[in-house]
């Protein structure tokens, strides 16, 4: 089983010296949110993460969810786990106290996420759909409809879940056949199937409550036509009771290469009652602010798993020896492997990737928080924007990086690697699932460029290309190499942003085929960001701790030589154009 340490101390870098943004500090609801409170809340999260969550993961791969007579069973230690994740208050984390939550920042529970998602994906699962279906209902239903299911929600004991992908519709919603008719009491019966639903049953909670699109039996075909419906499995009577269970069941669970532990369902719904959440036809609209914010806590999934991954071959390398190096002092034996000029770059890469990965999502949280809660609208609207416009970024770069690390820790580990002892393969099956699941990375990739960038005329991308170049008019000298080739890399994003803007609008299939290109060069070039606000921190508060500053920097000379450059790679690869792959002929 991999062993697994939260980096509680990079976390609290981030926190107490990247919190320095003037619209996030603005945000009055925040301001009593001290560096004691956090920390002891990353205490205490990394410690239930390491010591109670870490070993489900191994239990869950081995005993996966299992559906017998209709009800779907957790693994082993699943539902103690629960319970005292519950009872800890971790599912209220970032809520409403209006409900029962805690009110804490998406700085912090974007942490918390993270160390959930290193320890077992698989359980974190069980509660992160509750999350997303607690802030669609918070911001779409009704007074009374909040009031009667979200303080259960908040504390755990009710879950949720997300039901959008149908036999014969994922991507194009606008084909599903799922139909709500409506009742003479303002009610609606839902009738259809659902597939791939995540958490979709489980033995854990009193009770589910479903988030279902549907058309209803008056409304236009397409994605017009949609409308969102609260759907509980057990109906709820009017003093929060719990009633009789819906007509919803479970047809079957899925068998997966991965995240063995969570119960990946098939729910039929056979005219269950259900409650209209936000305006006729206008469900996506409503449902998006689920998925925007899914989609975001996926990427952070990569990043987790990274993490877990980063460590694990960082302490094989120093444990294992093999070969000797080209420097060797050994006179009879092997060097250890991490003497090996090859695997001190994989580990370099895998570190600044995540270190930097994780400044970026610091950033994005804040943009988010900003984007809720600014008393000014253009201020929130704006950071709305960089949300919007970052969101496939994360979601993708994040989950493929991923990929690539763990791919790496296998390599790294080698034989042993791709055995089930060491638990490293493991992180590979359960990370693979990341560029596929709420969107595939495709997908992200063609909305960031057909519908973001093109979105208010593309004032978006270059609003965010203007604030990113502020970097690089910092006066301190030490910074400048670093900024040197960030202007570079900016350039080139510039010119990339304006070829695939024309591209949209003259030939699209080049656009196409750019667009997972366009994403990563995208990406890259924000991680350099996120590394040059990290740098400036480093370099001004040099002597407060120079061990931990000198790792920063040192990394990040690794990043913008070794990886910021594939930033470069992808604008030519892209600029090639389409004409070859869409004229090829395959037999």
């Amino acid at each position: 089983m991999p062993s697994y340490r939260a980096p509680v101390e990079d976390m609290m870098f981030l926190f107490e010296k990247l919190r320095d943004n003037k619209n996030y500090n603005e945000l009055e609801k925040y301001k009593e949110v001290s560096s004691d409170l956090v920390k002891d809340i990353l205490d205490e999260a990394a410690k239930i993460n390491q010591n109670l969550i870490l070993p489900l993961a191994k239990a869950g791969d081995e005993n996966p969810a299992v559906l017998e007579n209709g009800i779907v069973r957790t693994p082993p230690g699943y539902k103690e786990a629960y319970q005292k994740y519950i009872e800890d208050g971790w599912t209220s984390l970032s809520c409403d106290p209006k409900y029962g939550g805690q009110g804490m920042p998406k700085t912090v529970s974007a942490f918390f996420d993270e160390m959930l998602s290193s320890a077992s994906l698989s359980f974190k699962l069980y509660s992160e759909l509750s999350i997303g279906a607690y802030n669609c209902i918070n911001h779409h239903a009704t007074d009374e409809i909040k009031n009667k299911y979200l303080p259960k929600m908040v504390e755990g004991k009710w879950s949720g879940t997300m039901c959008l992908t149908e036999p014969v519709c994922g991507t194009d919603l606008g084909l599903l056949k799922t139909k709500a008719e409506k009742q003479k009491d303002g009610t609606y019966k839902i009738s259809g199937q659902k597939i791939f639903i995540t958490s979709g049953d489980q033995d854990l909670t009193e009770n589910i409550i479903h988030l279902v699109i549907a058309r209803a039996v008056d409304s236009p075909a397409g994605t017009k036509g949609i409308s969102l419906f609260l759907v509980p499995k057990f109906n709820v009577n009017d003093d929060g009771s719990i009633g009789p269970r819906n007509s919803i069941s479970t047809g079957s669970i899925e068998s997966k290469m991965g995240i063995k532990g969570s119960a990946t369902c098939v729910l039929n719904f056979d005219g269950a009652t259900g409650f209209m959440i936000g305006q006729k036809d206008k469900g996506l609209n409503a449902m998006f602010t689920m998925m925007n914010l899914e989609r975001i806590v996926v990427g952070i999934q990569g990043l987790g798993i990274s993490e877990i991954a980063y460590q694990n071959s960082l302490t094989y390398a120093k444990e294992r020896k093999q070969g000797k190096t080209n420097n060797t002092k050994s006179t009879n034996g092997a060097d250890f492997i991490i003497e090996h000029a090859d695997i001190r770059k994989s580990l370099l890469n895998m570190k600044s990737i995540i270190e930097g990965e994780r400044a970026l999502c610091f950033w994005l949280s804040q943009q988010t928080e900003v984007s809720l809660n600014h008393p000014d609208d253009k201020v929130r609207q704006e950071a709305s924007d960089f949300v919007s416009l970052m969101t496939p970024v994360v979601k993708s770069l994040f989950t493929d990086l991923g990929m690539e690390i763990t791919n790496d820790a296998m390599q790294i580990h080698g034989g042993y690697g791709y055995t089930k002892d060491q638990g490293i393969e493991q992180l590979y099956r359960d990370n693979r699932i990341t560029p596929i699941y709420e969107g595939t990375n495709s997908v992200q990739a063609a909305d960031l460029v057909f519908r973001k960038l093109s979105n208010k005329n593309g004032n978006i991308i270059d609003r965010f290309l203007k604030m990113i170049k502020s970097v690089s008019e910092t006066k301190n000298e030490k910074i400048k190499p670093f900024t040197d080739q960030f202007t570079h890399y900016l350039g080139i994003l510039t010119k990339f942003s304006g070829w695939i803007s024309e591209k949209t609008k003259t030939e699209k299939d080049d656009a196409s085929a750019a667009a997972n290109d366009y994403l990563k060069t995208l990406g890259f070039v924000s991680v350099a960001y996120a590394w040059i606000k990290v740098l400036e921190v480093s370099f001004k508060d040099y002597d407060e701790n120079k061990d931990f500053y000198d790792d920063k920097i040192n990394t990040a000379k690794f990043y913008f030589d070794k990886v910021l450059p594939r930033a470069e790679q992808h604008y030519k690869t892209a600029i090639s154009g389409s004409s070859n792959i869409m004229n090829f002929k395959f037999n």
